[in-house]
């Protein structure tokens, strides 16, 4: 039996453009669209050329994909102007792509409030459009914007501005649900009815996460008849965003009920990459990556409780739904005050330590790690100073740099600049260097006077030249006079390497001076820097 086949068109750098907080650079829209071609989508969408420089810049770039055919996005002609004398089609017609995608409308309440025109002058525009692009051998796609409420509003209408574009040559009409309230139920029933006027080869989904039903309905599109897929890495778009290409693809490939169906453009190999696509993005945001993601979240596969781990570690079919390898990504046990044996068992297996399962030490881990976590520690996601704190116990961890004493101080000028400054006092091969800093806060000038005296520290300068600290969290444990303060650090180096530590007590400065120098360790151990003797 032959498979159908199912495209993938990604409107990233485009819909996700429109989120707030995020403005990409020409840089970052080739290095998005390298990583997408790569993976093996067949459609880029690239943005609009002729609305913005950085779109019009990236459309002048020759891009020698393999996989994906680049498309530009626009709108309609305007009324009372030819699509010849369209400032707005003249900029996609002379974009270097063969592949264009036009947004018209498709509801009547948005072609008489957003418009201002009459339903024919509407169904004109969208049918000239399309004839000139067509006549010029360029693939045309119409996005019917607000399709499935001009459907739900007004069923001949919305039917009739899918025609006016398909029957002048379009090869796809996209099916928008732009405000994003569409229920999976109602794109099934719809699109079963469209699919008698419009053949389902040439019909796409393009869903909106307002309802958090976009990978839904796109499922549902599928299953009644659409063959292009739209949506964007992570589900990135305004308001609560697009369709998530990261949970569609995989579910696509590795679930029978479509995979024995249709077939894609993206292979085995490709689907390899999803986890390190999703990861770019965010990389190229700078934020922290949804670790809660389907199939390519950090904690997709991260197993905590102890009877999980333990019916995981004979099969991890106990607990997955498929092997993380496929998309890319790894299987993760977490350790907390929920673990047993198995947790702690399985973690330094990961950690490749050495040691025999009898081992009394591992029991004196787990009772010490329970025991930490009653007090405030966390090392759910701290995995940096759970693999010390195995490693000392299991006696595998030199000694670094001692910090016998140090002193913060927080003063405001006559000017009213509020000054931190430290003084730490180090060892290192019996030898006391001290080292000096000013920051902006207390922290910040621990950090520094250990990091602007790095020389000082000549044996482990060169280890530590790197280091730099991403992130800095601070919680209240609980509140009055005595509460408790926990400290979480996110370290990185040149490797690109990101690792968390941790640190607890009643005094903020306390709790972060441990979490540092967690980092300070954990960077040293990883480079195999030599002991202190």
């Amino acid at each position: 039996m032959s498979k159908e086949r199912l495209y993938i068109f990604d409107t990233t750098l485009r819909d996700g453009a429109q989120t707030q907080g995020v403005d990409f650079s020409v840089d970052d829209k080739e290095k998005i669209a390298s990583a997408l071609d790569k993976l093996g989508v067949d459609y880029i969408e690239g943005g609009w050329p002729g609305a913005n420089p950085t779109d019009t810049e990236f459309f002048q770039k020759k891009h020698n994909f393999k996989n994906a055919v680049l498309t530009c996005f626009g709108m309609t002609k305007r009324s009372g102007r030819s699509a010849e004398n369209d400032p707005g089609l003249s900029a996609l017609m002379n974009s270097n792509t063969n592949s264009v995608c036009l947004v018209g409308k498709s509801w009547d309440f948005h072609v008489d409030v957003a418009l201002g025109i009459t339903n024919d002058e509407n169904l004109s525009n969208i049918s000239e459009s399309a004839s000139h692009f067509v006549e010029q051998k360029k693939e045309f796609m119409f996005d019917a914007e607000h399709f499935f409420d001009g459907y739900k509003a007004n069923k001949d209408y919305a039917i009739s501005c899918l025609k006016a574009a398909y029957e002048k040559g379009a090869r796809w009409i996209v099916l928008c649900d732009t405000n994003g309230g569409t229920l999976p139920h109602e794109v099934s029933n719809i699109v079963s009815e469209v699919i008698k006027f419009i053949p389902g080869k040439n019909l796409g989904i393009h869903a909106h996460n307002d309802t958090g039903n976009a990978v839904s309905n796109s499922l549902a599109a599928v299953m009644a008849g659409v063959r292009q897929v739209q949506g964007t890495i992570n589900g990135l778009g305004e308001r609560c965003g697009n369709a998530n290409l990261m949970s569609l693809i995989p579910t696509f490939y590795l679930k029978k009920d479509f995979s024995n169906k249709f077939e894609m453009n993206i292979k085995s190999d490709h689907i390899k990459n999803l986890t390190q696509c999703s990861r770019l993005l965010d990389e190229i945001l700078n934020r922290k990556p949804n670790k809660h993601l389907p199939y390519v979240g950090a904690a997709a596969f991260s197993h905590k409780g102890g009877l999980h781990v333990s019916a995981v570690q004979k099969d991890p079919k106990t607990y997955e739904h498929i092997d993380p390898e496929e998309v890319g990504n790894s299987r993760n046990i977490v350790v907390s005050d929920q673990s047993g044996k198995s947790n702690i068992v399985s973690r330094l297996k990961s950690l490749n330590v050495d040691f025999e399962e009898d081992n009394p030490k591992i029991k004196k881990l787990l009772d010490e790690v329970k025991d930490r976590e009653f007090i405030g520690y966390s090392y759910d996601g701290a995995d940096a100073s759970f693999e010390l704190l195995a490693r000392r116990i299991m006696g595998e961890i030199p000694r670094y740099i001692s910090i016998n004493e140090y002193d913060v101080g927080v003063k405001k000028n006559k000017s009213g600049e509020i000054i931190s400054s430290a003084k730490a006092q180090l060892e290192v091969d019996g030898e006391t260097i001290v080292c000096e800093g000013e920051g902006n806060g207390p922290v910040n000038a621990l950090d520094n006077a250990i990091r602007n005296n790095i020389d000082k520290i000549s044996k482990y300068s060169k280890y530590l030249k790197d280091l730099k600290l991403v992130d800095y969290k601070v919680r209240i444990l609980n509140t009055g006079t005595e509460a408790v303060t926990r400290v979480s650090i996110e370290s990185t180096d040149s490797k690109g390497k990101n690792w968390f530590t941790i640190g607890v007590s009643p005094n903020i400065i306390d709790a972060s001076f441990k979490a540092l120098i967690d980092s300070l360790d954990y960077k040293l151990f990883k480079d195999n820097a030599p002991a202190s003797k």
